[in-house]
């Protein structure tokens, strides 16, 4: 019974090795205020994994930056990945990165909002 077992197991992983291999990423975030380059703290970091159409999947995460506003997460799959940054008193950032990488670091600068043009006024 046992023998079953572990033939079982290692036919497993042999099948598992014939499977095209996924890679993982590190990322690295750092969160900062544009023109005076300071940190953003408590920032919202939030990875949506993207379709081969552009599409955003069901799924995702969500990060914190530290008080360096900085923030990081290891295991990401490689591909295209939507990033949205989202801090209390600035606009929200956006954007899709591919992923092909094993560390990718990210410096992504806020805004504070503007105003809006309105001929009502």
């Amino acid at each position: 019974m046992v023998l079953v077992a572990v033939c079982l197991a290692l036919a497993g992983l042999a099948a598992a090795g014939d499977k095209k291999e996924k890679k993982y990423s590190y990322l690295h975030f750092s969160v900062i205020r544009a023109g005076k380059k300071v940190p953003v703290r408590n920032a919202s970091v939030v990875l949506h994994p993207v379709n081969k159409d552009g599409e955003q999947e069901k799924g995702g995460l969500e990060l914190k930056t530290d008080q360096d506003g900085k923030a990081e997460i290891e295991g990401i799959r490689y591909g295209k990945l939507r990033v949205q940054v989202v801090a209390q008193g600035y606009q929200t950032y956006g954007d899709d990165f591919e992923i092909d990488q094993p560390d990718k670091e990210f410096v992504i600068e806020l805004k504070r909002p503007q105003d809006q043009v309105t001929i009502y006024k």
